[in-house]
């Protein structure tokens, strides 16, 4: 019956697109922009009787549909609730299914049928319903992310929207290390980039300037080394408890929570907790600075990789997803002939922890296991050397992709040593072409860093992350060949106002009329 009415209210809606002009579907400004809209007669108009109805017995469908409502009742005053599907909804409501007969879609994607009778989402994944109603969150006007009850009317117009990602890893990373960052600043920005698709939230959770994970084998790591911040102030961590509720309230976004703990280098906070982690065996200095590259764990040491198990199986067992990040960028005063078997040890121990390694790019000069992957930030050569091994690419150009780097000179926060990213720059690159010998199907997809010398609170970091961010989520969700910068850079400006809604503080750039 469920399946019978909605392929009756798709091919209604076909039948009817054909002879119809375009709506104000099509000119929604939807980020990222969908495989295709077509628009339809009529409009969909969400009542106070609207109701929320999922297919079948599912908890994680009804996760879905209570997310939908939550997101919707504080502006609109509407009770909404969740049910399940029983006969023909009335008017006005949002139906959620799951159905795999559409195998196009794939794991992430969805289609939204709008009529004005109702809004049915079909995925062939939860993740795909979870997406899709990102989408309509967009559909309705700006006002409907509002915290506060708002006036309506609230109606989208009527036709199909059909979506599914470019890439499968769309993510962003933020460095805890530098600047500590509270758990609900984290759940924050997981709810922001969520909102545009993203879906992998990579934790750089060590570096000289602090240790922010709890290990219980090693507690003076957060004890000592989780004690400063860059400039001196308290600094912090997180506790294996913490860490596990930001993990959960990830997934429930279906957002995969990636943990890295940087090294041989950028170990200043570790070497100062342990001395035996040092080939001197005498602790160092704690660290407040923003220098790089003079730090390493001792390589020849048994103790160093007996460290590294414990921190890493700790992890492990509090991450479900099946990577670990083990840094390895900016060795400086590690040698190579200690580097690359390091790292070929390390591989081999996450590998005994059950999860895959991903590293920034020098990575590489090792050899890689089979299921390694690469992060390309700095240099190309390194990142071919990976894919010439087998492994997949993360894509992370630093002249591109950086969040910390500032959009122009006038800009106070960020640094500049990759240059300015304005935020045409940002979005006018193509992962599958940057740089020769590593094509589309080299990549896994694509992460924009947000390192944090400068950044020291929520405010500063939302000012580098947006609007930058979403053009970053379009390049990983949407096909190259609909994506362009006068086109998006439309759709843009009508984000000004649900950046306003959501409290969002972002710069505004001259490149674009919001």
């Amino acid at each position: 019956m469920f399946r019978s009415f909605l392929m009756f209210s798709f091919i209604a809606l076909q039948i009817t697109v054909i002879a119809l002009p375009p709506t104000e579907l099509s000119g929604s400004g939807i980020i990222p922009k969908p495989v295709s809209i077509i628009a339809a007669d009529g409009i969909f108009a969400l009542t106070e009787k609207s109701n929320i109805f999922i297919s079948g017995e599912s908890a994680e469908l009804m996760q879905i549909g209570k997310y939908l409502s939550q997101k919707l009742q504080p502006s609109t005053g509407f009770g909404l609730a969740v049910k399940t599907f029983e006969g023909k909804p009335a008017s006005g409501d949002f139906i959620l299914a799951i159905s795999s007969e559409d195998t196009q879609l794939g794991n992430e994607g969805y289609q939204i049928t709008i009529t004005p009778k109702a809004v049915n989402l079909i995925a062939n994944k939860p993740a795909g319903l979870f997406n899709g109603i990102q989408t309509i969150r967009q559909l309705f006007p700006a006002k409907i992310e509002m915290s506060t009850l708002q006036q309506g009317p609230w109606e989208i117009p009527a036709g199909i929207i059909r979506d599914y990602p470019e890439y499968p890893f769309r993510g962003v990373m933020l460095d805890v290390a530098r600047h500590f960052f509270q758990v609900d600043d984290v759940k924050r920005y997981i709810d922001l980039m969520a909102s545009y698709k993203m879906n992998v939230m990579h934790l750089h959770l060590s570096d000289d300037q602090g240790w922010r994970i709890e290990i219980k084998k090693w507690p003076k790591l957060t004890s000592i080394g989780g004690s400063t911040q860059v400039g001196g102030g308290k600094g912090g961590f997180y506790s294996q408890e913490q860490y596990s509720d930001i993990v959960k309230y990830a997934a429930e976004r279906f957002i995969m929570i990636i943990p890295e703990i940087d090294m041989p280098g950028h170990t200043n906070a570790a070497l100062a907790s342990y001395p035996e982690l040092n080939c001197n065996d005498k602790a160092t200095e704690l660290y407040t600075g923003t220098k790089v590259g003079f730090s390493s764990l001792c390589t020849s040491k048994e103790i160093t990789y007996q460290f590294i198990t414990d921190v890493f199986g700790e992890l492990a067992a509090l991450t479900p997803g099946p990577y670990l990040h083990i840094g390895g960028d900016e060795s400086h005063v590690t040698k190579l002939e200690d580097y690359i078997p390091f790292v070929n040890k390390v591989q081999t121990i996450v590998a005994s922890v059950g999860k895959q390694v991903i590293g920034w790019d020098e990575i590489a000069l090792s050899t890689l296991k089979p299921n390694s992957f690469v992060q390309f930030w700095a240099k190309a050569d390194n990142a071919i050397k990976g894919v010439k091994q087998g492994a997949k690419v993360i894509m992370s150009p630093a002249a591109n992709a950086y969040l910390d780097m500032k959009y122009n000179s006038t800009t106070n926060l960020g640094l500049n040593w990759a240059g300015y990213i304005e935020v045409d720059k940002g979005y006018s690159w193509d992962p599958a072409t940057l740089v020769p010998g590593i094509g589309k199907e080299n990549i896994l997809g694509i992460e924009a860093p947000l390192w944090s010398e400068t950044i020291t609170n929520m405010e500063e970091l939302e000012y580098m992350v947006f609007p930058r961010l979403p053009g970053y989520a379009e390049i990983g969700w949407s096909s190259p060949a609909v994506r362009n910068w006068q086109d998006y850079k439309t759709r843009l400006g009508k984000q000004n106002e649900r950046f306003k809604a959501l409290q969002i503080d972002y710069y505004p750039s001259k490149l674009v009329q919001w």
